[in-house]
């Protein structure tokens, strides 16, 4: 993902629950719609992406995955609560920049790892 000098500020922050996405705007106006499957199979928590190198998990069976709520943490980050129970998750704002900037790599990459494994995106 993007690393910028400095750290992105996002203006607003909108859950789009009937979308089942996140839209998240940023104060240099950029603008990402972020889909709820893209959030909950990269979040940031340790379920995910293990506590080292090499831990990531591949999340499988996540299509229909809707968000609930996001709630503040502190000025930094939103803790977003998927409608599976998971809400470990600490979403910085530069790590939503950075979803945001390389969406497009992020997802081949998850649709590809799922294929190789055998696994799908469907429950």
């Amino acid at each position: 993902m993007s690393d910028t000098t400095a750290d992105p500020w996002p203006t607003e922050v909108r859950l789009r629950r009937a979308e089942r996405c996140l839209e998240v705007d940023f104060e240099d106006g950029l603008s990402f719609s972020l889909p709820a499957e893209l959030l909950r199979v990269e979040s940031p928590s340790a379920d995910v992406q293990g506590h080292g190198p090499g831990q990531k998990r591949i999340v499988p069976g996540k299509r229909e995955v809707g968000i609930l709520a996001v709630q503040p943490v502190g000025n930094y980050a939103v803790r977003v609560c998927f409608d599976d129970g998971h809400e470990t998750g600490i979403f910085t704002w530069r790590y939503l920049r950075g979803l945001g900037e390389d969406q497009e790599h992020i997802w081949q990459g998850y649709l590809e790892a799922l294929a190789a494994k055998g696994l799908s995106r469907d429950a």
